[in-house]
């Protein structure tokens, strides 16, 4: 019996510095203070982007929270306000599954909001479907309209720098490809709604936020704007809300002890947004709060501006 107990307690205190030391991971250390700047989070009323756009708001930034769903995003905009303590916190509607949403969205940012000094395109969901341009669900709100969002935002950000734009990724990315013979002809990374389909279309849509990055910061050469891409960890979010919920429910404890919480999940995304000195740093991949490599398919420059063609017709951006 002794033994047994032995063992079952050296088991929870290694599962503890497990959980502690490499789940949790490293923190910003930034301790930058943000009064009079202004930040967009994206998908911000949940998960990773609502702690994200705590701690801005604690540091004193004005944040919008750029949101689809009105009725979440204003039970979030409370709970924020509240926490904060600050009321600098406003919410604009923007649903990235939509152009015209992301169009607007832009205009009125512009109309009413004097500077942009950072965007958190933090925003993503893992779901098969359709927009209402006809592009497929997960290109549309994981890639197509972030790109759209932040180039109808550059020039703002450029008046305003330095500025950076932090484009939420996944390790997932490391398993995507871009296939353009089926961006052509079905406005789409993947074809087919089983499992493992969707999984291949979520891991490309990540794939072409590293791209997006890596061609953005090309691009921003001799501006005072930069850019990051990052993993913000395995998080226990809502990130799956779609998934079958029986599922989600024989997962929930492996998810609570192996995954993030969201706190620990905004690090990196605070980190390349905060981080004094990152700007050599431009363009680059970050994991855990450090600057990581990446595969070449992630540093094609071929691939990452020809993907940046099609998204510029896709998007409307090139007529």
């Amino acid at each position: 019996m002794y033994t047994f107990l032995l063992v079952v307690g050296l088991v929870v205190g290694i599962a503890y510095i497990y959980h502690s030391v490499v789940v949790k991971g490293k923190r910003c250390k930034s301790k930058a203070k943000l009064r009079g700047k202004t930040v967009i989070v994206t998908g911000s009323n949940t998960g990773i982007g609502k702690m994200t756009t705590l701690d801005l708001a604690r540091r004193g930034a004005r944040v919008i929270l750029a949101c689809r769903s009105k009725q979440r995003a204003e039970a979030a905009l409370a709970d924020i306000k509240r926490e904060s303590g600050s009321n600098e916190v406003v919410f604009m509607q923007l649903d990235l599954a939509s152009l015209k949403s992301v169009r607007s969205f832009a205009e009125t940012f512009l109309k009413t909001e004097p500077r942009l000094d950072l965007l958190i395109n933090n925003a993503g969901i893992y779901m098969p479907g359709t927009t209402e341009d006809g592009l497929g669900m997960m290109f549309g709100v994981n890639h197509l309209g972030p790109f759209l969002l932040t180039n109808l935002l550059l020039d703002r950000m450029k008046e305003c720098g330095p500025s950076r734009v932090v484009n939420v990724s996944s390790i997932g990315h490391n398993f995507g490809t871009v296939d353009f013979n089926c961006l052509s002809t079905h406005k789409e990374l993947g074809v087919g709604n089983s499992a493992t389909d969707v999984f291949n279309i979520y891991t490309n849509s990540k794939l072409c936020n590293v791209l997006f990055t890596h061609e953005l910061a090309k691009r921003l050469q001799g501006t005072n704007v930069t850019c990051y891409t990052l993993h913000p960890g395995a998080i226990n979010s809502e990130l799956f809300r779609d998934v079958s919920k029986v599922f989600m429910i024989l997962m929930k404890p492996f998810l609570m002890f192996f995954f993030k919480d969201t706190v620990a999940g905004s690090q990196t995304t605070l980190h390349c947004a905060l981080q004094e000195g990152l700007e050599p740093l431009s363009g680059c991949y970050f994991s855990n709060c450090t600057v990581r490599s990446l595969y070449a398919k992630a540093r094609d420059n071929a691939v990452a501006k020809k993907l940046w063609e099609v998204s510029e017709n896709l998007s409307g951006l090139s007529s």
